[in-house]
């Protein structure tokens, strides 16, 4: 559920083997709190408040300065000790105001609550003594340090978590995932969620705020009520001779490309043997063979940009795929288990070409296409193999295959 993922990222137990890889986002921030600050309200809260480092921001009244070092003072005590991330039992944040004198900030959530935490301000020098002593000591043993006695972290974790505050971390979550699967936002941008810029659904936004809550932020639950729902189900396709609808209105599916990921793993996927890979999925290895080809695509989605909303495919890419050895020995092999070796073992031809289309594009052919393809074999009968090739290479680079439409 959401609300463990957020407690286990934040807090970060290093002591637990199943749960210390959770410091990995803690890590590469921890030596800039400005970053860690903005990360955390932009990913868990869907608010950029970077604006109000300098100064209160001049069109949202809802964030000022002390919005942001507040935030900031969550973190101030974190610091990574060795290879462990650590908190101190001191630790403050001070700030030049717009108008005014330097002033230490007060621990607050962006709703405006004030923590009231132990030790607000710095150590003496006989403190800070022992504390750096004791620092170099769990370096050079190479031991986790232990918990502090109060952490800042923690409390911002419980503070995000409370009923009268929660909503901040349920709502950017919900519009981080109707993102995902739709392509547009109800508020976007995404880190942009304030008073100043409404959703273009509030009522829907609101309602699915409540019902993960309800339901202890089961991102399943989410998932489900989204994939089930009429405005997913809509095809990308209106009227001829209409103008296309607006993005947020959600009257037709967006099309969408593949992240490079998702690209990558599809092909691997498209371009297996289905026969055996039906067979698999009914063991308990089915999920183990899905693990091993994500990760044998990462190496190539390294290859592909991450699509932006406007993108289109760039050059770089278009010649990836026209004349890169990677696609044919990755993609376009004769192994005894890849597609292209089935395709060639299957005498009748309408029945190889429908095999083809159903495997890569996930849909039944139309007959038109199976005769296309019948055709285009029959014309290089003396390079079926080779024909076959071309077939499935085209049918992966196709725009049916690249977008979600």
């Amino acid at each position: 559920t959401w609300d463990v993922i957020f407690r286990e990222l934040l807090l970060a137990d290093e002591s637990d083997p199943k749960r210390k890889g959770a410091a990995e986002f803690l890590k590469p921030r921890v030596k800039d709190l400005d970053r860690l600050t903005n990360d955390v309200s932009v990913l868990f809260f869907g608010v950029n408040i970077s604006c109000a480092q300098c100064h209160d921001h001049p069109l949202v009244p809802d964030w000022k300065q002390d919005h942001y070092y507040g935030m900031k003072s969550f973190f101030a005590r974190t610091m990574e000790v060795g290879n462990y991330i650590s908190e101190r039992d001191f630790g403050i944040v001070k700030f030049t105001p717009n108008k005014g004198k330097e002033k230490q900030a007060s621990m607050m959530f962006l709703t405006g609550k004030v923590i009231d935490a132990p030790n607000s301000r710095e150590p003496n020098r006989e403190e800070e003594k022992k504390e750096k002593e004791q620092f170099e000591q769990w370096k050079k043993d190479k031991k986790h340090p232990p918990a502090p006695k109060w952490s800042a972290r923690a409390a911002l974790v419980e503070t995000a978590l409370q009923p009268d505050q929660r909503d901040f971390l349920a709502r950017a979550i919900v519009n981080r995932t109707w993102y995902r699967f739709f392509g547009t936002a109800l508020v976007s941008p995404m880190d942009q969620l304030h008073s100043e810029n409404p959703a273009s659904h509030p009522e829907l936004l609101a309602w699915l705020t409540r019902d993960l809550v309800t339901h202890q932020y089961d991102l399943k639950r989410l998932t489900r009520g989204i994939l089930l729902s009429k405005a997913y189900g809509l095809s990308s396709r209106w009227q001829p001779g209409e103008v296309a609808p607006r993005s947020n209105l959600y009257a037709v599916a967006r099309v969408r490309p593949l992240t490079p990921m998702q690209l990558a793993t599809s092909m691997k996927l498209a371009t297996l043997d289905p026969m055996p890979f039906q067979t698999l999925v009914q063991t308990t290895d089915f999920e183990k063979r899905i693990e091993s080809l994500e990760s044998s695509a990462r190496n190539f989605a390294a290859l592909l940009v991450y699509p932006d909303e406007d993108f289109q495919v760039g050059v770089n890419e278009a010649l990836l795929f026209s004349n890169h050895s990677r696609i044919e020995s990755e993609f376009l092999s004769e192994g005894s288990d890849r597609l292209l070796h089935r395709l060639n073992a299957i005498p009748a031809l309408p029945e190889a070409a429908e095999l083809a289309i159903r495997t890569i594009l996930c849909r039944a052919p139309a007959e038109a296409e199976v005769n296309t393809l019948v055709k285009y074999l029959n014309n290089r009968a003396d390079r079926k193999a080779t024909a076959w090739k071309q077939i499935v290479w085209a049918l992966l680079t196709s725009a049916e295959f690249r977008f979600n439409h």
